[in-house]
């Protein structure tokens, strides 16, 4: 080792640099209010609905500005006029507000005065693409999560806001589990709030698009939006259909609809793995899962002939296929018999058949021969064959079906007569 070498003296330069970051620590916590007022003054100049000169004005500020640190506090400033701080009060309630707000937007003026705000919103995160995760992930939960702060007029702006917001796809349905909190639940305030966003998505697109876009964002309960003494099927179809979203009422039980289906196939499939297990044990597991939660006999007739048919092998051999169909549904009928309570349900059935046998082709000339068994085994009755055959069949391969079933069908027309005379 070099004499230099031993005798290098100790560096300051790892002081100073200690003292500046404590320097640049403590001025940190003031730093988003610099920010904030550096956002006012860019705003302050622009007429009062000039919408068009704010987005102008924002996306240029964004060149000296730094929206990408400060996303937080760009959003608090343009959605409620200020910074927020953790419980949803203002930082700074006695100083002045910005120039330009959503909560500043005077009610007569909505809607089409909030469309312009979203489009605000739209050309700066267009400009600002590195915007648009902030607010999905930090501003738009915060704010959902603070809705008690808000008086009614300033929550039902931000809900049609941010409805608009997912329904233009700024943001995801995600960042509505901040509603689910227990604090908002009750007095049915998230539900009312969660309504209003719904609504104006709706109003933009379809129920279709709502309900992919509530499945991508996670939220598959809406249920746990009620408070807890009212999370009920019932209750939430009367609700949406009150605030007149029929079309969310419909999806919701068709939802659940679906969920109890696979509980009946999955309750027959457990019964019929059993050893020995009689037909009354595979009807008690199904009744017990339409108890819990009731399903229209229509569909729960069709849901337990899919059921069924999904426990056959169909491997069979092509011409043993027809064979294997007529021993299946005769093995099955006695547990398909005492769901068929009338006539509607009956043809229900028949059109369930029908379809399944399009649908199938393998089986599809055994068609007339299963609906013979089925009305051997009393599960249809001659009335539902005759009305099916005459004006209740379905589209699917009607002429097929119709022609297929003339003999049947006249039998039983001469049947009934001879009875009558």
């Amino acid at each position: 080792m070099s004499q230099q070498q031993t005798a290098a003296k100790p560096s300051l330069q790892g002081v100073r640099l200690k003292a500046r970051k404590g320097a640049v620590k403590a001025h940190a916590k003031h730093e988003p209010t610099v920010f904030r007022d550096q956002v006012y003054k860019h705003l302050e100049a622009i007429p009062q609905g000039d919408y068009d000169a704010v987005a102008n004005k924002l996306i240029q500020a964004g060149s000296t500005l730094d929206f990408h640190k400060y996303a937080d506090a760009l959003f608090d400033v343009l959605f409620v006029g200020g910074l927020l701080q953790p419980g949803g009060s203002y930082l700074d309630a006695e100083g002045p507000t910005s120039p330009f707000s959503l909560f500043q937007i005077k009610a007569s003026a909505e809607p089409d005065e909030i469309k312009k705000f979203v489009e605000v919103l739209n050309k700066l995160i267009r400009r600002y693409k590195y915007l648009q995760k902030p607010l999905e992930d930090n501003s738009l939960p915060t704010l959902l999560q603070y809705v008690n702060k808000w008086d009614q007029e300033q929550r039902d702006r931000l809900a049609l806001t941010i409805g608009l917001i997912f329904s233009q796809g700024l943001a995801s349905a995600a960042c509505l589990q901040s509603l689910t909190k227990d604090h908002l639940v009750k007095n049915d305030l998230s539900v009312n709030v969660l309504t209003v966003i719904l609504r104006a998505y709706v109003a933009e697109t379809s129920m279709d698009h709502l309900a992919s876009a509530l499945k991508k964002g996670g939220i598959k309960d809406l249920l746990t939006f009620f408070p807890p003494n009212r999370r009920s099927d019932a209750i939430l179809d009367s609700h949406f259909r009150g605030a007149g979203l029929p079309q969310v009422a419909d999806w919701w039980t068709r939802k659940q609809n679906a969920l109890i289906k696979e509980s009946i196939t999955k309750a027959i499939k457990d019964a019929l793995e059993r050893e020995d297990q009689p037909s009354d044990q595979v009807i008690a597991a199904v009744r017990t899962v339409v108890e819990e939660r009731p399903l229209p006999e229509a569909e729960l007739v069709a849901s337990l002939w899919q059921g069924l048919m999904a426990q056959v092998d169909w491997s069979a051999r092509p011409d043993q296929i027809e064979g294997l169909a007529l021993r299946e549904v005769s093995r099955f009928a006695p547990i398909i018999e005492p769901f068929c309570t009338g006539p509607k349900t009956e043809v229900a059935l028949i059109n369930t058949v029908q379809t399944y046998c399009y649908e199938d082709t393998r089986i599809m000339k055994a068609f007339p021969q299963v609906l013979k068994v089925l009305y051997n085994k009393d599960c249809v009755s001659d009335q539902a064959i005759i009305y099916w055959h005459q004006k209740g069949s379905k589209p699917q391969g009607r002429q097929h079906f119709l022609k297929a079933t003339e003999g049947l069908v006249k039998f039983l027309q001469e049947q009934e007569e001879s009875d009558e005379e």
